[in-house]
């Protein structure tokens, strides 16, 4: 059976339980999802909203991320999805979900996948303060 994979970067909420489903397989003995919810906190500051900007790469980049872990041993499935744009306190910035037959490979591949995706993932996080300043996160 081929490794089932899927990535996309997206202005719409993103529906966690719908990627896990990308990765659901009958010889899948384990699921591993990874939500990155907006905080209302960083730093010891109190975060209003934030805004996330992707470079016109930030597709390609992650289907590349996730096309590599697709090929790795031990990978069944592997879906990430990243949202851009205004979110809100609460929403889901990020889902990643990977599976495996076993639970060690699943939780440790997912893990990693989310570390990769943080690390070459074109997309900046604007945050806005209560106090009304404002921070770029993650730029070049």
């Amino acid at each position: 059976m081929t490794t089932t994979r899927s990535a996309w970067v997206s202005e719409q909420p993103l529906d966690a339980d719908a990627v896990e489903a990308l990765v659901a397989r009958p010889d899948a003995g384990a699921h591993v999802l990874f939500r990155g919810i907006v905080r209302d906190h960083d730093g010891g500051r109190s975060v209003r909203t934030l805004e996330y900007e992707g470079h016109p790469t930030a597709e390609q980049v992650l289907a590349d991320v996730v096309a590599e872990f697709a090929a790795r041993e031990h990978v069944l499935g592997v879906a990430a999805a990243h949202r851009v744009g205004p979110l809100a306190i609460g929403d889901v910035a990020l889902v990643a979900a990977l599976s495996s037959a076993h639970r060690a490979e699943a939780f440790a591949l997912c893990a990693e996948l989310v570390d990769e995706i943080k690390h070459r993932l074109p997309i900046w996080k604007r945050q806005v303060f209560d106090d009304g300043t404002d921070e770029w996160v993650n730029c070049p």
